[in-house]
């Protein structure tokens, strides 16, 4: 019988190394098919949980926040379009001009869970993001991006206007904050080893293989 990992991935979807942790990881999982089963959940974090509608420019943002300077963040940037190219990620941070509220685009990635298809949308939200510069926080937008991970497109229409999944969304956030989560990306193996951080592929795997010789707690 082939063992089991259940992977929970704390994360946003505008967070870059998020991106390249999701993309390693995924890779990781493919590379350990048939040695290990792995049942790999997006959960919800937000880096900016009051950012306004319209977002703020990329580039102020990270110096206000972090307290970076204009070279800081280009430096930054180099980071993580070299590591992205080395695990076949691309960012296009030009087509990123902003940071924005994600908290539509958590809920519909719950509902997408729902539906079996939540992978898919992230992979297509990260993307949309980083490589193409889109908006994740506009309803269209994400309505669109839904229907291109298979979703009913109708539906998520319907998920968004009425508010869904606002109140499961928040519980989790809060769930993983109380439990010192306070940056992404995050992962969490068989409930109760966390990995921090963006890691190779190589390292995920390592994980994955570990947790699944691991006994199982009584």
């Amino acid at each position: 019988m082939t063992p089991s990992v259940t992977v929970d991935f704390v994360s946003d979807v505008v967070c870059p190394w998020c991106a390249l942790g999701a993309t390693a990881l995924e890779q990781a999982i493919d590379n350990v098919a048939g040695e290990v089963s792995v049942e790999l959940t997006y959960k919800p974090f937000e880096l900016n949980p009051g950012m306004p509608a319209e977002g703020e420019k990329a580039v102020e943002h990270l110096m206000r926040k972090y307290g970076r300077t204009a070279q800081d963040v280009a430096n930054g940037k180099a980071m993580q379009i070299e590591r992205g190219n080395a695990i076949g990620f691309k960012f296009d941070l030009e087509k990123r001009t902003h940071f924005y509220n994600t908290f539509d685009a958590h809920r519909l990635l719950y509902w997408a869970q729902v539906e079996g298809r939540q992978v898919a949308l992230k992979k297509i939200l990260l993307r949309a993001y980083f490589s193409e510069g889109q908006n994740p926080s506009d309803q269209p937008t994400l309505v669109r991006l839904a229907d291109e991970a298979g979703l009913d497109e109708a539906r998520a229409r319907e998920v968004l206007a009425s508010g869904a999944f606002a109140e499961e969304v928040r519980e989790l956030e809060a769930f993983y904050q109380q439990h010192g989560i306070n940056s992404v990306p995050a992962m969490v193996l068989n409930g109760r080893h966390l990995v921090s951080g963006s890691q190779s592929v190589e390292y995920y795997e390592q994980m994955l293989r570990q947790m699944a010789q691991a006994p199982a707690e009584a």
